[in-house]
């Protein structure tokens, strides 16, 4: 699932599973749970098919703020998010947006270097842990 500016991990868990880890994971680390949508059920409510799909919503103003200070567009892509989903053979998959990619397609520069490599790796740790990936 390589597309530019996104990291796919894939889960050892099913969708429902990785987000509940990930809500887990993110909670004990002190960052907020904005929102957690269910793709799949929205689908359902309309008669389409839809694999299972959720997206979680998350961040702290910590972390995404100095990136705002620095070019307050980049706020269109905050907080930050994760995407679980099922692929067409039953893989399951967490996705989010490269922080590296993020800061390019901003234009950020020295100001938020230092949260942009913060997000970077905190976002590593916490979807690894929510797929179950050996992080050794």
């Amino acid at each position: 699932m390589a597309k530019t500016g996104l990291i796919s991990v894939e889960s050892r868990f099913g969708v429902a599973e990785t987000i509940d880890r990930l809500v887990e994971t993110v909670t004990r680390a002190g960052l907020r749970v904005f929102a957690r949508i269910d793709y799949a059920a929205g689908a359902h409510e309309v008669g389409a098919p839809l694999r299972s799909t959720e997206l979680l919503i998350f961040g702290h103003p910590k972390g995404g703020t100095p990136l705002m200070q620095d070019e307050q567009l980049a706020g269109i892509d905050l907080p930050v998010k994760a995407l679980a989903c099922e692929d067409a053979q039953g893989k399951v998959w967490l996705s989010y947006n490269d922080a590296h990619w993020l800061a390019e397609r901003h234009g950020l520069g020295d100001a938020s270097r230092d949260a942009v490599a913060a997000i970077s790796a905190g976002m590593e740790k916490v979807v690894a842990a929510a797929a179950g990936v050996d992080q050794s």
